[in-house]
């Protein structure tokens, strides 16, 4: 059973005590976390860790979820954050029999509905087309795309909405560096002009320096919730991945020194 935060001062997304189960075996162990509004929150863990679930858990899809999950002020889920919330999953959400554009065109009729004319679901395609710079292939059949540019197509559909909190799972995935570059100028535009919030995983550890916050996930645990800058310091480090890696290596003599108390 699930309870909920309230109140103007909340982050974006608020978590205690967040646990969730897969059959008999806990994927996310008692998180606490708080996801910063108009930032961008990295998820940074290697693949298997729990942050695909905990992005599920957080857009209101993952199954047997308790503790406290507040998202935009309201409970994860809620079906009045449908609109407020986009979610890019790491498989790209797109027709391959229709082109770029009358993708946009389907996704916009369904997420707008009533809310907009048709001249304004129009200038809503154009502009997620714009951003994710798929202007020059908007006539392009999407199953003619390739794999970076259909994720690209799959984040413009999270983007028609003017979404408040954007999930994004390893939107980099796969991609050249010169689109990584971009994608990364793209998520700080939205978060410093827009005032979008973003939370994007990768286990890709140099991209943790593009973040203005980290949540760094080893085996369904956080084990650190900060800056890039003040992880480095913290714990004495040149870079974020070494820093991960010693607070690995400090989780698991902790769990030594417990394992051996209670034997």
């Amino acid at each position: 059973m699930m309870n909920y935060l309230r109140g103007p001062g909340a982050g974006a997304v608020e978590a205690r005590a967040l646990t969730v189960l897969r059959g008999d075996r806990t994927v996310l162990r008692d998180l606490a976390l708080t996801v910063a509004k108009r930032r961008v929150t990295g998820l940074l863990g290697p693949s298997g860790c729990g942050k695909s679930t905990l992005m599920r858990a957080v857009v209101g899809t993952q199954a047997r979820v308790s503790g406290t999950l507040d998202v935009l002020g309201r409970p994860a889920g809620h079906p009045s954050l449908r609109a407020r919330v986009g979610y890019v999953t790491q498989a790209p959400s797109v027709y391959r029999d229709l082109t770029v554009r009358q993708n946009l065109d389907h996704f916009a009729a369904v997420l707008l509905p009533g809310r907009a004319r048709r001249t304004a679901r129009a200038e809503a395609v154009a502009r997620a087309v714009d951003d994710v710079g798929l202007a020059h292939r908007a006539g392009t059949l999407a199953g003619t795309l390739s794999g970076g540019q259909l994720s690209r197509v799959s984040l413009a559909v999270a983007l028609l909405g003017t979404p408040e909190l954007l999930v994004l799972d390893e939107p980099t995935v796969g991609l050249d560096p010169v689109l990584r570059r971009d994608l990364w100028s793209l998520f700080h535009s939205l978060a410093e002009v827009r005032g979008t919030t973003l939370l994007v995983s990768s286990h890709v550890m140099d991209e943790a320096e593009r973040c203005h916050r980290l949540l760094l996930m080893r085996e369904g645990r956080i084990l650190a919730d900060d800056t890039p800058d003040a992880l480095r310091t913290r714990t004495g480090s040149a870079t974020v991945e070494e820093a991960f890696l010693r607070l690995v290596d400090e989780a698991a003599a902790a769990d030594d020194d417990r394992r051996e108390a209670t034997s």
